[in-house]
């Protein structure tokens, strides 16, 4: 699995260079799902054209992973910037571009057995901090 989150974070840096900061980016491994993997995201671009959104995120996965580890991942979830439930795991992981590994947890109601952060952030945080 180490090497597929890594192609993850690799897939998530790409993303956020071409367009923009994500407030969000996991793959999140429900109770109920068989090891099928959803992919969860939130970024303020997705809000702005949430049309384009999921088929530019799909074909990006296409482009990156084999076919063989296609078959690991259930689903793309958009999820809005105004969900509660995004600002509390913004607030308890802070991660860019990395991996933190999480067990055992509820997010968005939902029993997750296993997740793995890539990124959590605000990303309006930055632009509301003034420069000194």
């Amino acid at each position: 699995m180490k090497e597929l989150v890594n192609k993850f974070i690799e897939l998530e840096r790409k993303i956020s260079k071409e367009k923009g900061d994500f407030a969000l980016f996991a793959l999140f491994l429900r109770e109920d799902a068989l090891d099928k993997w959803d992919l969860v995201v939130a970024a303020p671009w997705i809000e702005s054209n949430r049309k384009t959104a999921l088929p530019y995120i799909t074909n990006q996965i296409q482009a990156k992973f084999k076919p063989e580890e296609l078959t690991s991942l259930s689903r793309v979830v958009l999820v809005e910037q105004t969900n509660p439930a995004l600002d509390a795991i913004n607030r308890a992981v802070r991660i860019e571009h990395g991996a933190a590994d999480v067990q055992d947890s509820n997010f968005f109601g939902l029993p997750i057995k296993h997740a793995y952060i890539i990124t959590s952030q605000n990303p309006n945080v930055n632009a509301e901090v003034p420069a000194t």
